[in-house]
């Protein structure tokens, strides 16, 4: 089956970036067919939704804006159009209305995925996208048309323009597997290597602390890390320790940096400040006071709040001798290093760094190789700690390049 429909354009992959791009060419008129391989749409979507649906962030805009490192210049315009702010009113538009927690992140109110994804599809079939699920990109045909298998066998498409919105590879079950990425490359397009980011990192505790403390939160904890380049960042929040090593929000945040130094180096070591609201001197004071027949854990308990797993991580560094040794042990509470050996597995990531390069992308987000082409979201080479940077950023960039297939559209008219 073939499809020369001489107006229309094809979306594949039914994610936030896909469906925002069928958001905007639909509002603009044209005729839209996402195709998707999974049994429903915005499968990541829900799937991140499960904890609450953590859409964008409140934080300032350049504050927020500088989370995308280097990729930040590339993606400015596309923030500037559809920013925090915008995103939040196109939500509301949905009927959907937001709150920011005290983190600052921004969820909607019901805390769901959910009754968003419901009222957006709804908007978008009310405009005439037209929604087939169950349907595989297959690359394209020796003609340059697209190849899909569904399931009523194979079809070829040969739309006037094309946006890929594949995902990159993490939770390939959820249909974002990174099969894309050969098809692209046998046309000429640079893509970087897909590796996990916002991912946990794995180090070999004792099997006593694994048995005993796996899966506990640590809190209150101010993570430092001096990169390849001598650059010093120091973030504070919470993390978790896993049986294999470490995870959890401050971790992700620093998920680029401990990844490239492990593959520069093979190990990365990061320092936790255990106590952060004490200075150095307040911390040698306490650890210092004579603490009588109170037991080390004890005493640290009372005099600076440290217990359960916050001691059992000095424990696991220091050895008895070491915590016996008072000036060690404030040194350690207050720059504990850890080090790590290996990321955790890409599919195991919320989600993944590399990607097309952006020196084969046009300032449209379309493929110098391939006119027409446009691409979006996490398949692009940009990565975002989470916090709400991830879903902002695959949301402008799916409008931006539905929006640019559009203009590709008007240009390209005179010579249909």
């Amino acid at each position: 089956m073939s499809d020369h429909s001489p107006s229309s354009v094809v979306i594949i992959g039914g994610g936030p970036a896909g469906l925002m791009a069928a958001d905007a060419l639909s509002l603009a008129g044209v005729q839209v067919d996402v195709y998707d391989a999974m049994p429903s749409l915005g499968r990541k979507l829900l799937l991140a939704g499960i904890g609450g649906l953590n859409i964008t962030h409140s934080e300032g805009f350049d504050a927020f804006c500088a989370r995308y490192g280097d990729r930040q210049p590339a993606l400015q315009p596309m923030l500037d159009r559809f920013g925090p702010q915008a995103l939040r009113a196109w939500v509301h538009a949905l009927g959907i209305q937001t709150f920011v927690g005290s983190s600052g992140r921004v969820f909607p109110r019901e805390m769901k995925a959910a009754p968003l994804l419901r009222a957006w599809l709804h908007r978008l079939r009310s405009r005439g996208v037209r929604l087939h699920v169950r349907h595989r990109w297959l690359g394209w045909d020796e003609h340059g048309a697209l190849r899909l298998v569904g399931p009523d066998g194979e079809l070829t498409l040969k739309p006037h323009a094309t946006v890929l919105a594949l995902g990159g590879a993490s939770w390939p079950k959820l249909g974002s597997d990174g099969a894309w990425v050969p098809w692209l490359q046998a046309r000429g397009v640079a893509v970087a290597t897909l590796e996990s980011a916002n991912c946990g990192f794995e180090l070999p505790w004792s099997a006593h602390l694994r048995d005993k403390f796996a899966g506990t939160p640590l809190k209150s904890v101010a993570l430092s890390f001096t990169d390849r380049h001598g650059q010093t960042v120091r973030r504070q929040g919470e993390m978790v320790i896993s049986a294999y090593g470490v995870e959890g929000s401050l971790i992700y945040a620093f998920s680029r940096p401990l990844r490239e130094t492990l593959k520069a180096t093979g190990s990365a070591t990061f320092f936790l400040d255990l106590a952060p609201g004490y200075d150095v001197e307040r911390v040698q004071a306490e650890v210092l006071h004579p603490r009588g027949s109170r037991s080390i854990s004890s005493h640290l308990q009372s005099r600076l709040g440290l217990g359960g797993i916050k001691t059992a991580l000095l424990y696991e560094q220091l050895g008895k001798a070491g915590m016996a040794d008072a000036g060690k042990l404030a040194a350690a509470i207050k720059a504990l290093p850890i080090t790590v050996r290996a990321t955790r597995p890409i599919d195991e990531a919320i989600s993944s760094a590399g990607g097309v390069d952006f020196s084969d992308l046009d300032a449209n987000l379309m493929l110098t190789a391939l006119p027409g082409v446009f691409v979006a979201g996490e398949m692009i080479d940009w990565e975002a700690p989470t916090g709400g940077y991830l879903l902002t950023a695959c949301f402008a960039t799916g409008q931006w390049a539905g929006q640019a297939a559009q203009a590709w559209l008007r240009a390209d008219t005179p010579s249909r």
